[in-house]
């Protein structure tokens, strides 16, 4: 057991050392993450860079062993997500490297110990940490882009019902929104700046994101401007029925609460109610418990 600890020790500290050099090494970067590390003091962690350093040199490796079909949904992925903390594929595959090799790594060393239950929760650290991160800020974007929208719709209304044409006001009331719903309409007027069909510009904001409630604006802009209805009656028309869509939302996931809340009720608060009645009935009713048992 003595000479295994040795050995697992003895191999963290060269995969450590190895670590440090490669670290230090002039490594050719491929193009997006070069760029990304060097804004990634301002768009990530310290740690996050210092992950994405340590396993770059292995980030190619991971790719190939994904493959494309799998390369191109985690590509899907981190587009949702609004490529948190400047994200880029080439960046989930070094953190894929250095949280796999630290969580089997450590995993293989409990086992050495006998620490199974901790082996397991290093091996999904290693296989999941960056997956559940993503996951997080998928549902964090999505919902504040469906709660930022309807607002916005009714901002641009009344911009567009003042006399500027719908390219100009969504331009000015853009300027006005900061989070991702207004990072998404940057792209999309960028997009038609370069000569991009407003049609085809809309279409890839819905395939950025995948919110029922974008679906349905760009659905109604569209219709709307096929049939020749009247710009603000329609922006109107989608705002409203975005709320009435969360309001019935609302009262679904309400209803989706209720069974769990009486389980819980059912399975854990009142029978530990009854044992207490019960324990208190008989601690108040002077029960010698000794004559009953025997003892």
């Amino acid at each position: 057991m003595a000479l295994l600890l040795a050995l697992a020790a003895g191999l963290a500290v060269a995969g450590i050392a190895y670590g440090i050099a490669l670290y230090r090494s002039e490594a050719k970067l491929p193009s997006d993450l070069a760029v990304a590390l060097e804004v990634g003091s301002s768009r990530t962690t310290a740690v996050g860079s210092a992950v994405d350093r340590l396993g770059i040199r292995y980030a190619p490796l991971v790719l190939r062993l994904m493959g494309e079909k799998r390369v191109a949904r985690v590509r899907r992925r981190i587009d949702l997500a609004g490529n948190p903390g400047g994200l880029t594929v080439d960046r989930y595959a070094a953190r894929r490297a250095v949280y796999g090799a630290l969580g089997f790594g450590g995993a293989l060393v409990m086992l050495i110990k006998g620490q199974v239950l901790l082996a397991l929760l290093l091996v999904a650290f290693g296989l999941f940490w960056i997956e559940v991160g993503i996951w997080a800020a998928v549902r964090e974007r999505k919902d504040a882009i469906e709660r930022t929208l309807p607002d916005f719709l009714d901002v641009l209304a009344v911009v567009v019902s003042a006399g500027l044409s719908f390219r100009q006001a969504l331009d000015r009331v853009a300027e006005k929104y900061e989070g991702p719903w207004a990072d998404e309409l940057r792209i999309t007027l960028r997009q038609m700046d370069m000569g991009v069909s407003r049609r085809h510009a809309f279409e890839e904001l819905r395939k950025r994101n995948d919110s029922e409630q974008v679906a349905q604006f760009v659905t109604a802009l569209q219709q709307g401007e096929e049939l020749g209805a009247p710009i603000v009656e329609t922006l109107i028309a989608i705002a409203n029925d975005m709320r009435r869509t969360d309001a019935q939302n609302a009262r679904r996931r309400a209803a989706r609460a209720v069974p769990k809340a009486t389980m819980v009720i059912t399975t854990f608060m009142v029978p530990g109610t009854m044992v207490l009645l019960v324990a208190g009935f008989f601690i108040g009713s002077g029960t010698d418990f000794g004559s009953v048992t025997g003892d």
